[in-house]
């Protein structure tokens, strides 16, 4: 059996891409785990239905995020399939669509920061009451906070900044619970939101360069990501917190 039986995660997001490797990781590792998503209650289901194949436990949780009442909805869905929470995993999120400080519109401005900071803010600020003792938060920040590398992705690196800071303040404010608070910073990443511009033939110069920036040599894929998430989710990490994980295999050294 293992040690993390009979424990509940939540993975926000957790359909697609990063989201479902980290809620599979989870899952395999003996977690309930629920699925959440915003519009794509298919991608959903499949999660949900692959990690039940798998042999684990697992629901899908809906609302959508980055708008007025959207975390209430949340956990009022939570609520009605688990009693309790030991791992919260604010992963979801939205990339930018436009470019640069002198290129990006109020509108995808407060887009981004409704989604990247004031979601997981407010998510976490009403499921405080839930988590356990001894749980853990788990931010998904990115390596573009600690470099200006994609000047065109201001807005975007800096809707994720914030989550630096709600990494290490409130891990103060939690350690007497027990709680521990880490953000995980990944680089690129071969998912289906990358896809456009990662992978194809067209892309192959561009697939190129990311393998040359990192020491290692390749491009990351979402389980590199999940297995750091559920190291940071286990009892393994137990005096680890307030840190910030860069997870982009050695590109920003």
């Amino acid at each position: 059996m293992s040690a993390w039986n009979g424990r509940t995660a939540l993975v926000t997001g957790g359909s697609r891409g990063i989201s479902r490797a980290i809620s599979e990781r989870l899952a395999r590792d003996g977690m309930r785990v629920g699925v959440h998503y915003g519009h794509d209650a298919a991608a959903a289901k499949e999660t949900v239905t692959a990690i039940e194949a798998a042999g684990g436990q697992s629901f899908a949780v809906h609302a959508e995020l980055g708008v007025p009442g959207g975390a209430e909805a949340l956990w009022a869905a939570f609520d009605t399939q688990a009693d309790g929470l030991d791992i919260l995993v604010n992963n979801a999120g939205a990339n930018s669509r436009a470019d640069g400080i002198t290129q990006i519109s109020e509108a995808e401005f407060d887009r981004l920061f409704a989604l990247n900071t004031k979601a997981p803010f407010f998510l976490t600020r009403l499921g405080l009451p839930r988590l356990r003792d001894g749980g853990r938060i788990i931010n998904t920040s990115t390596g573009l906070t600690r470099g200006a590398a994609k000047p065109e992705l201001i807005a975007y690196a800096m809707s994720k900044g914030t989550l630096d800071v709600f990494t290490s303040t409130p891990a103060k404010e939690l350690g007497p619970r027990g709680i521990t608070v880490s953000a995980v910073a990944p680089g690129a990443v071969d998912t289906e939101m990358n896809a456009h511009w990662l992978r194809g033939e067209a892309n192959s110069g561009a697939r190129a360069a990311v393998r040359a920036i990192s020491p290692l040599g390749r491009v990351a894929e979402a389980d590199d990501i999940g297995d750091i998430v559920a190291f940071l989710a286990s009892d393994n990490s137990r005096w680890v917190t307030g840190q910030w994980i860069d997870a982009s295999g050695g590109a920003y050294l």
